[in-house]
């Protein structure tokens, strides 16, 4: 591994911290009442009809369940497996990408996780 830093599976493509996901808590508790709320919130974000039953995610780069938008829409995971890197961080396009510049430009934990990775 690069650093000798084991790879934490839970950090996203993008840099996100999976743990800190309410889709990935509810999976890992099996909290319905987390699900719910979560799905209520994301549908008024979005404008887009989310249920509780979409809210299961094991993790961006875990395979396993994931929501639906992180599974197959989202335009950085799908650049991320077309390109076939460990995350973001492995890309030499990261600092000019524009799939990515809405998550780092507003998270710079995610651009620091991103970076000490690779």
């Amino acid at each position: 591994m690069p650093n000798g830093k084991e790879d934490n599976l839970l950090i996203a493509y993008c840099g996100l911290d999976c743990a800190k996901c309410p889709a990935w808590i509810a999976t890992k508790n099996n909290d319905q009442p987390l699900r719910e709320k979560t799905a209520k919130e994301w549908s008024e974000w979005n404008h887009a009809e989310i249920t509780p039953e979409m809210i299961t995610c094991e993790g961006c780069r875990v395979n396993g369940k994931k929501f639906p938008f992180c599974e197959s829409m989202c335009p950085i995971r799908q650049c991320a497996l077309g390109k076939d890197v460990r995350t973001c961080g492995g890309c030499g396009e990261l600092d000019t990408c524009q799939k990515i510049k809405m998550i780092i430009d507003t998270n710079p934990d995610a651009l620091a996780r991103l970076k000490e990775k690779n």
